[in-house]
């Protein structure tokens, strides 16, 4: 992602006052990664244990993003996205901090050859493509590549007391995960311009108003809303929730009358699912449907 606000050695510049803060995030300190992760909690969540959940795990760093945690996390998504009973995936980190940005030590001493020659970065695009769905659920500081940590996420759910920001400026660097295609996508080109100019950041509630989040919650509560949106997601067909985002993520790309032509396509295909007849065969009879993602 970008060179940003890191929590290394930049940690005091870019958060102040901000200073080492604890790990409190309640609702998930009962998660395991059962020794297959350094940098990353994992397990399943949900009454249904049908939402992958992932929480960044560098307490002492403020989730900064280094290199070792974005591989975890596109093999932790791996996982989930080949398990069947998976319908969608929540990412959190602590109270404190979402991700408070990259790594800078990781990338103080590189040069441009180095970064152009073996693309850097370009792994950690791996959330932006999964194909099931994808909630952020960010409290606490979401600066640099955190705050594109999550805009690669499909919905994103926030803290009231959550941060986002693009501080590279600060720097002498600019983002580097997308931060200044996703964020003016997401919030217009005046306030982009302004967050990425300045390296100021936004509120929870400035940011729902800007349209960045859907929604806001308590600080404790957040989690656990999340979980609930997971849930609602995984209990449709999780083959037609991947053509529904497939056909929103391409509004961002596609002109109005190729979106609408892919739009067409993908809604004749989900009447060659079992999951549309079921869904519909369930409305006219009043029921509940039962899809099996198929």
């Amino acid at each position: 992602m970008s060179t940003m606000a890191a929590f290394c050695r930049t940690a005091a510049f870019l958060l102040r006052p901000a200073k080492a803060l604890p790990y409190t995030l309640t609702a998930a300190r009962s998660c395991s990664s059962g020794g297959q992760y350094q940098y990353i909690l994992v397990e399943k969540k949900g009454a249904n244990q049908n939402v992958g959940f992932i929480q960044l795990n560098r307490p002492k760093a403020l989730n900064a993003l280094c290199d070792g945690l974005m591989t975890e996390m596109g093999q932790a998504l791996d996982a989930f996205e080949s398990d069947s009973q998976v319908g969608a995936i929540v990412i959190t980190g602590s109270e404190k901090a979402f991700a408070a940005g990259a790594d800078i030590k990781e990338m103080q001493n590189r040069t441009f050859q180095e970064c152009y020659g073996g693309n850097f970065l370009a792994h950690w695009n791996r959330v932006s493509t999964v194909k099931k769905p994808v909630i952020a659920a960010v409290n606490g500081f979401a600066l640099g590549g955190g705050c594109e940590l999550a805009m690669m996420c499909d919905i994103i759910y926030a803290g009231e007391k959550a941060q986002f920001g693009q501080p590279e400026i600060l720097l002498g660097t600019i983002p580097g995960a997308g931060g200044t295609q996703r964020l003016t996508r997401a919030v217009g080109k005046s306030l982009a311009m302004e967050m990425v100019l300045t390296g100021d950041r936004i509120s929870a509630q400035e940011a729902k108003a800007s349209g960045l989040v859907s929604k806001v919650y308590p600080t404790a509560q957040l989690v656990e809303e999340a979980i609930k949106c997971g849930e609602k997601i995984a209990g449709n067909s999780k083959l037609v929730s991947s053509m529904a985002k497939e056909a929103v993520n391409a509004a961002y790309e596609l002109s109005l009358a190729e979106g609408n032509r892919l739009e067409k396509r993908l809604f004749h295909s989900t009447f060659a699912t079992a999951d549309r007849k079921e869904g519909m065969t369930a409305f006219v009879e009043k029921r509940k449907a039962i899809f099996e993602d198929k």
